[in-house]
């Protein structure tokens, strides 16, 4: 008892602080990697670290010095391992706020005209059950998902999205992504979700649209092409049967969060040239 006092006597602000961090971190990482496949292997990495400890009490040294030789490749095979899971913890680290991939605020887009168009898009795919993937570009940048599709660089409108989805179009069947008020690419792959957890009733379109969502900040719109419900993945979460005017509220959310992004993106390298 004599001791929790003393120890408790003896503790900083810092030291709370530094704890509290700690804490903070341990919770995130744990929310990375749960319901995946590296906390599995964790769990397997902490019963070799057991046993190499239980071989040396017992006096088993073959055993000790095996299990040595093998915990000592541990950083190298935790970064082939958890490959996956650490460009993802990378990627969630770069869409933070306090770190940005532009340092400027772009052109200013017509907001309401885009979602309009979008919108439109939206509910004639779904009135025809045309099955439709659609990437709304946030901070994380998509060169590399634009790169496996068709350039096009064009105005959103929704007749270009419409005919771009149509069933015998030679870009239906991939991701078309929007970047501010222009369409940059059709017919794009998306990374595909792992997640077991995932209903089997959802088809190629939605594992896609979470695949895209756990690997970038984007906004994915998908349309069924069986059933022509409208769903919205974001953030690694995925919400069917979306009305169009909960469609309209959540990417005007969306848009509106990267503008104030930008802005004070900007604002604060206005204030650094008057200082």
């Amino acid at each position: 008892m004599n001791y929790i006092i003393t120890v408790l006597q003896s503790l900083r602000i810092t030291d709370i602080l530094d704890i509290l961090i700690v804490a903070y971190l341990f919770y995130k990482i744990y929310g990375l990697i749960s319901y995946t496949r590296a906390i599995q292997l964790l769990k397997g990495i902490g019963a070799l670290l057991i046993f190499w400890q239980l071989s040396e009490y017992v006096g088993l040294r073959m055993v000790h010095f095996f299990l040595r030789n093998v915990l000592s490749f541990g950083a190298l095979a935790l970064v082939i391992i958890f490959h996956p899971e650490l460009r993802r913890a990378l990627e969630y680290l770069g869409r933070n706020k306090l770190i940005s991939r532009s340092f400027f605020i772009p052109a200013e887009a017509n907001n309401s005209q885009f979602i309009s168009e979008i919108i439109t898009a939206a509910e004639n795919l779904s009135n025809s059950k045309t099955g439709a993937l659609l990437v709304i570009e946030g901070e994380t940048g998509l060169n590399d998902i634009i790169d496996t599709g068709t350039e096009i660089d064009s105005q959103i409108k929704s007749t270009l999205l419409e005919n771009i989805f149509f069933p015998k179009s030679p870009l239906h069947d991939g991701a078309t992504i929007i970047r501010d008020d222009r369409i940059i690419a059709a017919g794009c792959l998306l990374p595909l979700s792992n997640d077991r957890s995932v209903s089997r009733d959802l088809g190629t379109r939605h594992r896609a649209a979470l695949g895209m969502s756990s690997n970038s900040d984007a906004l994915i719109i998908v349309v069924s092409e069986e059933t022509g419900v409208i769903s919205v993945a974001h953030n690694n979460e995925l919400e069917r049967y979306i009305s169009l005017t909960r469609l309209k509220n959540m990417i005007e959310k969306f848009t509106a969060d990267k503008d104030k992004r930008f802005s004070r993106i900007l604002k604060g390298a206005k204030d650094e040239e008057v200082l």
